[in-house]
């Protein structure tokens, strides 16, 4: 298991995020293509190690900043795409979403709670996910700007 770590100074790498993981991803397309050479002290014997990426764990602006996705403004939620409730506060620029509730069971009490949300019940269901065809389909005319 290989524990990669990247954490951000006072400025964001932005669009060049692939200079940064460029390092990182010679190194797995290697593991994974050739594989690497390892010594198991146990058996006294080497072998070839194959590697691959299987998940990442990241915030929120890290999610963005690695798919691409903009997760600022009002279309920020990846999940309700077109389906997004958002909101700018009266006095301020933050904007918020709302109508996460219908994320929960259809009787969960916090549908009911209309002071400690948006001052209405909710009663929709969830947005349905998208199929892999539909997500090809918004993505495969994607123009690609990389970094430096």
């Amino acid at each position: 298991m290989m524990l990669s770590m990247m954490i951000s100074g006072l400025k964001q790498p932005g669009n060049d995020i692939d200079v940064y993981l460029s390092p990182l991803i010679e190194d797995l397309k290697l593991m994974w293509d050739q594989g690497v050479e390892v010594f198991n002290r146990f058996s006294n014997e080497t072998f070839k190690l194959h590697a691959m990426l299987f998940c990442t764990i990241n915030d929120f602006l890290t999610y963005g900043n690695l798919s691409g996705y903009s997760v600022k403004g009002h279309k920020a939620c990846s999940i309700c795409e077109e389906d997004i409730a958002s909101q700018q506060l009266k006095h301020g620029r933050k904007i918020i979403y709302l109508r996460h509730q219908r994320f929960l069971r259809s009787h969960h009490a916090y549908r009911r709670l209309k002071k400690a949300f948006n001052g209405h019940k909710e009663t929709s269901d969830p947005p349905t996910p998208l199929t892999g065809i539909e997500v090809y389909e918004k993505v495969y005319n994607i123009d690609h700007t990389f970094g430096k």
